[in-house]
């Protein structure tokens, strides 16, 4: 054979392996909205990063006719990029071939690119698109799956971990990425579900179509198990994009400073009437967080789920910091299990990959009913207390309005390894709201004795001054300098150095 011809071949496998499933069903993935996995990637890397690792391996099955069926690269695309010139490894799974399955050589392609990630200390970006396990292949595919959860939980915690739902996945397909640190879906193209709707209309009887069951919306607000929703494929890779500016690479890394061209001295005179007089009277949380990040701009995580607490990266004086803030908007800010569950998982990857947590804080208490208590509050409430509690990252604290009761303690307080604590004038730091303390205080008190008396709790008790005269305050600001002051906090804990004692791991309450 000559140079020439063996030239040729290479050319001709190159062609094969990029065709994939081939070009009708590249068609009909086209028609339904979605693009193929190598588009998809050319989307989320930067322009002639892409290295291909793997392309032409195929699979070893031999059952039901599988081995004149073969095709190169066997139907997940793996291997390596930047993102704004910063390494990152992707596998793309392609649903022209086979449907995405999962098939041993499949996985084995997978498996090489976590096993690389985690040894060069890069993150992992799966692109999704499979039908779940390869039947023809049994056990084969199956023991492809729990080698792939195994690293996902090896690299959990080591290298940031995304996962775009671009397809149906069901099955063993899902849990993958229920194990990543975060998940993003496509309004309408994509489903993740245990078990799909026909599955459970024999097992249940239930009568639920593929979107109410798992679609992008369903898991964004309902089950929270998803975190951001794009409306189509070119979208969601501009998410991942932005995504990825606020993390490090891995855990031994701080995250990417950006140069920031705005004055660390600007401040907002807004700030200074946000707060309404009516304690019960609510405004919006985002206000504050957009007038003290860089430009504005808040990528906010879970926006549609547990609304009473928001999530969030941003940029203060160009550095990455984690957000979480009480919403007196939704639920007057109370917190209750699903925001209790959202918020520690998100304080937990900040802590994880060295991103300083700021809270704004404005918290009446945890959500009473019996729903809450049955459904376990309790633990899942313990859940945040003991995420912030493990945080050794610096935390920031700003209490704008209520920090009543036990949720006070839980909002990163001084008490629980907080490292700055600010108050606004208009903080309320107490057991409980003035009328309900003065009620069992002053039991046998007439109407309007208890109303002079509220008024007096509140001047005495419902303010910052009191917190602050014991040291659990380090300073009360005026709002409008809430920008410069954060950024002064910031600076001085750059170089925090804190550690929890030697163990295995704690044992969180879940």
């Amino acid at each position: 054979m000559s140079l020439e011809s063996k030239i040729k071949q290479l050319e001709e496998k190159h062609r094969l392996a990029e065709l994939g499933g081939g070009q009708k069903r590249i068609d009909k993935q086209h028609s339904v909205g979605r693009k193929t996995a190598r588009e998809r990637i050319n989307d989320l890397l930067d322009p002639g990063t892409f290295v291909e690792v793997d392309k032409f391996v195929t699979h070893t099955a031999t059952d039901f006719g599988m081995a004149e069926n073969k095709i190169l690269g066997d139907g997940v695309v793996t291997g390596y990029g930047k993102i704004d010139g910063r390494l990152m490894y992707v596998f793309a799974q392609d649903f022209t071939v086979f449907g995405g399955s999962l098939s041993r050589a499949n996985a084995n392609k997978i498996i090489k690119i976590m096993d690389m990630a985690i040894k060069m200390g890069a993150p992992v970006i799966g692109l999704n698109d499979s039908g779940g396990a390869r039947i023809q292949e049994g056990v084969e595919s199956l023991a492809g799956y729990a080698d792939i959860f195994y690293r996902n939980v090896r690299g959990s915690g080591v290298i940031p971990q995304i996962s775009a739902v671009l397809g149906p996945c069901a099955g063993g397909a899902v849990y993958s990425p229920a194990m990543t640190d975060f998940i993003l879906m496509v309004k309408e193209t994509s489903y993740m579900f245990v078990t799909g709707p026909d599955v459970i209309k024999t097992v249940t009887h239930e009568e639920v179509t593929k979107e109410e069951l798992g679609g992008a919306m369903t898991h964004n607000k309902k089950s929270g198990v998803a975190h951001f929703t794009a409306d189509d494929d070119e979208q969601a890779m501009m998410m991942i994009r932005e995504l990825m500016g606020f993390l490090p690479l891995n855990n031994m890394e701080d995250p990417p400073r950006k140069p920031c061209t705005e004055d660390p001295e600007r401040e907002d005179p807004k700030l200074d009437a946000i707060i309404p007089t009516d304690p019960n009277k609510p405004y919006n949380m985002k206000d504050i967080i957009h007038s003290v990040v860089d430009k504005g701009h808040f990528l906010e995580v879970q926006p549609y789920y547990a609304q009473n607490i928001i999530v969030g990266f941003a940029r203060i004086d160009g550095r990455s910091v984690g957000i979480v803030a009480n919403q007196p908007q939704v639920l007057a800010g109370v917190l209750d299990i699903d925001s209790s569950t959202k918020a520690a998982r998100f304080v937990r990857f900040c802590d994880a990959f060295n991103i300083p947590l700021i809270t704004f804080e404005d918290v009446p208490g945890f959500l009473p009913g019996t729903t809450q208590e049955f459904g376990g509050i309790i633990k899942h409430g313990a859940k945040l207390l003991y995420a912030f509690a493990e945080a050794t990252v610096p935390k920031i604290t700003v209490i704008t309005r209520k920090a009543y009761g036990g949720a006070y303690d839980v909002m990163s307080s001084k008490h629980i390894g907080a490292d700055v604590n600010y108050a606004y004038p208009t903080a309320e730091i107490a057991v409980m709201g003035p009328a309900g303390a003065v009620n069992i205080i002053y039991r046998g008190l007439s109407e309007e004795q208890k109303a002079e008396k509220v008024v007096e709790y509140r001047d005495n008790f419902a303010s910052p001054y009191k917190a602050a005269e014991v040291g659990y305050i380090d300073e009360i600001i005026f709002p409008h300098n809430t920008r410069k002051k954060l950024i002064q906090a910031l600076e001085m804990t750059q170089n925090k150095s804190d550690s929890n004692p030697p163990k295995k791991h704690g044992n969180i309450p879940l």
